[in-house]
């Protein structure tokens, strides 16, 4: 869990997702060695903040977005939030300004009108931004720490990465807060390779439909719909492969493929990531069965679809 635990410490909320790709890109080089395939990199001005991997002949690509949630500064001690960050008080916050690293907690008065703010021992620069302090904890059957959405996915997406002979890795920005950047390199893959089929590699939530270890979800809606071929086709390879999986039937929630299914390009998506409890807080909870079978599910749809 060495690898998780370095990306779930990166503070890269929308907007400033650089970070992560700094640190993928290191990471790649140190590794790539090791992959079965040497994948093509691309990044650059062209890509802004996100990172493509091109592997062989890409059929099939991974989407995993590299945001997370958090806060913006604003004026007189208030906070805005960054995504579906929590809007209470006392939650540690940590971020860096002109005057260094920043350990704050955020303070909400009672009261429908009151506002979010920080409480530090100085004033922050205003257009700050703040996240999450990492709390890694590990059991013999759990992980917990804040941003496991959707530093996971980064994280199951880099398992693939070493065995996988066809197909593209995108790393993707802002899904958390408004999203749109998924289009671009789905236009892209699809223009320059004409990959026409998404998995996207992301976190769910525990309900009463998906439970800690019983396998990865496959979502079969969210506030989207995905095309029903596709998804059955999907589900035709989870049940033959044996590895276990749960179907998630859900009204509201989204991700990049909800980005990827509004853009104009003839791409198929389907959402198959791992459930996780208390979302969007400090202590988001996946069970390590659900992580495993997460990357093993990956391996066989990259190979097979």
């Amino acid at each position: 869990m060495d690898l998780l635990k370095q990306l779930c410490n990166i503070q890269a909320p929308s907007g400033e997702e650089y970070r992560v790709k700094e640190f993928l890109l290191q990471y790649i080089e140190e590794h790539k060695a090791q992959w079965y395939v040497q994948p093509e990199i691309c990044y650059g001005d062209e890509f802004q903040d996100s990172l493509l991997l091109i592997f062989g002949r890409p059929r099939t690509a991974i989407y995993a977005h590299m945001d997370n949630i958090g806060y913006t500064v604003k004026y007189n001690s208030e906070i805005i939030r960054i995504g579906g960050s929590k809007k209470e008080s006392n939650i540690v916050l940590v971020g860096y300004d002109s005057q260094g690293d920043i350990e704050c907690l955020s303070y909400m008065e009672e009261g429908e009108e009151s506002t979010l703010q920080y409480k530090a021992s100085r004033e922050i620069d205003r257009g700050t931004s703040l996240s999450y302090k990492m709390s890694f904890r590990e059991t013999s059957e759990y992980v917990t720490s804040c941003y496991l959405d959707n530093r996971l996915g980064i994280y199951a997406a880099l398992q693939v990465a070493q065995t996988l002979e066809n197909g593209a890795i995108a790393f993707t920005c802002n899904e958390e807060h408004g999203g749109g950047n998924a289009q671009k390199l789905a236009r892209y893959l699809w223009e320059k390779h004409t990959v026409n089929q998404a998995l996207i590699a992301d976190i769910t939530w525990i309900t009463e439909g998906v439970e800690h270890g019983k396998g990865v979800a496959i979502s079969m809606r969210d506030s989207s719909i995905p095309r029903r071929l596709y998804l059955n086709k999907i589900i035709e390879i989870a049940r033959r492969s044996g590895i276990p999986y749960q179907l998630e039937v859900e009204a509201s929630g989204g991700s990049d493929g909800a980005m990827i299914q509004k853009s104009d390009v003839p791409v198929d998506w389907c959402f198959v990531g791992a459930a996780e409890e208390n979302v969007h807080s400090p202590d988001e909870t996946v069970h390590k069965d659900d992580i495993a079978s997460m990357i093993a599910l990956y391996k066989e749809l990259m190979e097979k679809l």
